[in-house]
């Protein structure tokens, strides 16, 4: 089977080669041959490689391109996923040509013609080979990683056999959250199939409702006196008053699933293993997915961390926590002195200390629990800048990744590369202008001609481009990584500087959870720094025609500033694009329930006093499921649905019936439910192994289509509750 697979790609990229080969043919006679013999010459002197072709007709200029789409397609196809040798063979070839573009920039592109542009060419120069660092040390820690799960296969037999079963204790702080989001949550957490596990609900706020819920459902309510250094602080208090040798943490809103421990405590075998973090996933929508009408399309914003950049410190045993859905032993916990008190991001700098008195904190890319992420754009920027400040504020405590001992060379610069990835916030922020500089400061950092621009940049860009997504596990594409990046470069770069000058000016702040919105709401505090460089940039967009269009004003001698003008013109349009995405993200889209709807198909019964229905679910909540009719039957108002698979029955009230569409449809919504039905729907909801499975992102050239859309869809018109129907297909 592989073996066909793989000589159905070579016969299709060899299809192709040959087509290209033969439309330059028949465009003129002589590429091939220039390209053949100047190939060679620059293989002999390596010099050459940074220099242009004498031949610079735009065909043969864009070969380089066309081949190496031609070699990463193939390669893509003979191995989707990104693993073994197709992956260290992109990695290689990404390597090369990022040096390649590092050296066409420094000997081509920098104007030093005057100060004022020296200072501006060399300072984005500089920046680029910084985060090109960056880059490098990320393709080499890909290049060591390997998944976990078949060693947890292996760790989890001695759980499920019996032979290791150490105690746990499972911690679950809270300060403000709904008490409906703290029940599911405990009841999650009983519903794990473990037996040796003790439940505690870590009540911050000393609220008379939680110590009640904990009393409802049966776990132990912990509170102190105050709440001094926040969450650290509540969790540091819970471990004096607890003893198990395992403690598990779930945020007030992540609900684990039922074989959370037994994937996750067998590894704990291992003495040297300190922490195991778990994948982060959420089961409502990204707010910027929900906003540009893309959930259903679109990855979660943290997939890329998850599912990326966790797999990459886990090459090197230095796993990043953050601060739920984690497993850490009692012992080496309390070696460090409990959960860092003096930074916004406890669990990050935790990580880092058990690192460096010599243990394993590993992570296990296994989606064993899911939480709510931030409800609207305001919150999920505001957990943003909780987190940029918080990780910055590793370069001012004890627990500096950079200065604290025993930790690797290796450690510390991969540490080093997270922290520094906020500045790339900075740096989209700087890109956006860079263009204005050109019109507007008569300042030109970037000294190039289309020429150069297609031979030396496009060859780079476009195969960052083409491997991105691929590198990264599907998680995240490149265009989308770019509009989350604008929408928040101006935010982030404030804090950024706040944070370097007045490191813990602010305090942790619990992100809201458990929001209604019954109407549309524009984020414009947000939005205005956006707007006036979008402003700016039309300005820029429409003076541009005249370079365009027209270089009959230029002298010789300054063409290839027209050259560099023509250039930022189409830095300039793709910079409108992505800022006109970010302010359509920047519109929230309402959320009347804190009820989440799930895509869930299971095998249900629908009964009144006389009738009889056999349906499936479509969607279902905590409050109600749309279901599919296997037949157009009029049922009474008053119902009962039965799910079939798992027994569980509720009274319900059917709130619609459309007969009108191919399937029969009922939208029916749940009475008041008991404790038992409750903790059943939960189960059937959450907690069932395996229930939150991966997207992938879309590939770049789909991304670019729906973003397009975006920018021509209006938004959905509000729905009014609809009255009982029925339509007879008679």
């Amino acid at each position: 089977m592989l073996l066909r697979k793989v000589a159905t790609v070579i016969a299709r990229a060899t299809v192709v080669s040959l087509g290209v080969f033969v439309g330059v043919w028949l465009f003129t006679t002589s590429v091939l041959t220039q390209f053949f013999s100047q190939l060679i010459s620059r293989t002999i002197n390596f010099e050459n490689w940074l220099l242009l072709p004498q031949h610079q007709s735009y065909l043969f200029l864009f070969l380089p391109t066309i081949i190496l789409l031609i070699i990463v397609q193939t390669i893509r196809k003979i191995c989707p996923k990104s693993q073994g040798w197709p992956r260290n063979l992109i990695i290689v070839i990404i390597l090369i040509f990022a040096l390649r573009y590092v050296g066409w920039r420094l000997f081509s592109t920098l104007n030093l013609s005057n100060f004022l542009d020296g200072i501006f060419s060399v300072s984005l120069f500089l920046l680029e080979v910084a985060f090109l660092c960056g880059l490098i040390l990320q393709l080499y820690l890909l290049s060591k990683a390997k998944p976990r799960h078949k060693e947890a296969d292996a760790m989890s037999a001695a759980v499920m056999g019996g032979t290791y079963q150490p105690n746990v204790d499972i911690l679950i702080p809270t300060y403000n959250e709904p008490v409906a989001i703290l029940k599911r949550t405990v009841i999650g957490c009983q519903a794990i199939e473990y037996s040796h596990k003790n439940i505690y609900l870590l009540d911050d706020n000393k609220r008379q409702e939680v110590r009640m819920l904990a009393q409802e459902l049966g776990c132990e309510y912990l509170a102190r006196p105050d709440n001094r250094d926040a969450k650290a602080g509540n969790l540091n208090h819970a471990i004096g008053k607890t003893s198990s040798e395992l403690i598990a943490v779930f945020d007030a809103d992540f609900i684990p699933t039922k074989n959370f421990l037994t994937r996750t405590v067998g590894f704990f075998q291992n003495r040297d293993i300190a922490l195991l973090q778990t994948h982060q996933s959420f089961y409502n929508h990204d707010p910027v997915a929900r906003n540009l009408g893309l959930e259903d399309k679109l990855t979660h914003e943290v997939e890329l961390f998850s599912r990326y950049y966790q797999l990459l410190r886990d090459s090197i045993e230095t796993a990043l926590c953050y601060g739920s859905s984690f497993v850490v032993r009692r012992s080496a916990l309390e070696a460090v002195g409990g959960f860092v008190t003096n930074s916004l991001s406890e669990d990050y700098f935790t990580s880092v200390l058990l690192s460096a008195c010599g243990y394993r904190v590993i992570y296990l890319g296994e989606t064993l629990s899911a939480g709510l992420t931030a409800e609207n754009m305001a919150t999920h920027i505001q957990q943003r800048l909780r987190w940029a400040r918080g990780t910055l504020q590793g370069f001012f405590i004890a627990a500096n990744p950079l200065k604290v001992p025993r930790l690797t060379l290796l450690q510390r610069l991969a540490h080093l590369e997270g922290m520094t990835q906020w500045f790339i916030s900075g740096f989209r922020a700087i890109l956006l202008l860079i263009p204005l500089l050109y019109t507007f400061g008569n300042i030109i950092p970037f000294r190039t001609n289309i020429a150069e621009w297609i031979y030396f940049f496009l060859p780079f860009y476009c195969l960052q481009l083409s491997t991105h997504s691929w590198l990264n596990f599907r998680s995240r594409s490149a265009l989308m990584s770019d509009v989350y990046s604008v929408i928040q470069c101006f935010p982030v770069s404030l804090t950024i500087l706040q944070t370097l000058f007045r490191p813990f000016s602010e305090k942790f702040r619990v992100t809201p959870k458990g929001t209604i919105r019954n109407k549309y709401q524009y984020n414009w505090k947000l939005a205005l720094p956006l707007i006036g460089i979008f402003v700016l940039n039309t300005i820029y967009f429409l003076g541009g025609f005249k370079f365009v269009l027209n270089s009959d004003t230029y002298s010789t001698t300054n063409l290839d500033i027209l050259e560099s003008q023509r250039l930022a013109w189409i830095w300039t349009s793709y910079n409108l694009l992505i800022i006109a995405i970010a302010l359509c993200a920047l519109l929230d889209a309402p959320k009347p329930s804190i009820a989440e709807c799930f895509d869930l198909k299971k095998n249900v019964q629908l009964t009144d006093e006389k009738n009889v229905v056999l349906g499936i679910t479509k969607q279902l909540s905590e409050i109600g499921a749309t279901v599919e009719l296997e037949q157009a039957i009029v049922l009474d108002a008053k119902i009962s649905i039965k799910f079939l698979e798992t027994g569980l029955q509720l009274k319900g009230e059917i709130e619609n019936l459309d007969f009108s569409c191919h399937n029969p449809t009922a939208i029916v919504k749940f009475d008041s439910i008991n404790l038992t039905q409750y903790r059943q729907l939960v189960d059937l909801l959450f907690c069932a192994p395996g229930r939150w499975t991966a997207r992938e992102t879309p590939g770049e050239l789909q991304s670019l289509w729906l973003l397009f859309q975006v920018l021509f869809k209006l938004p959905k018109k509000l729905e009014t509750p609809k009255k009982r129907k029925a339509h007879s297909t008679e």
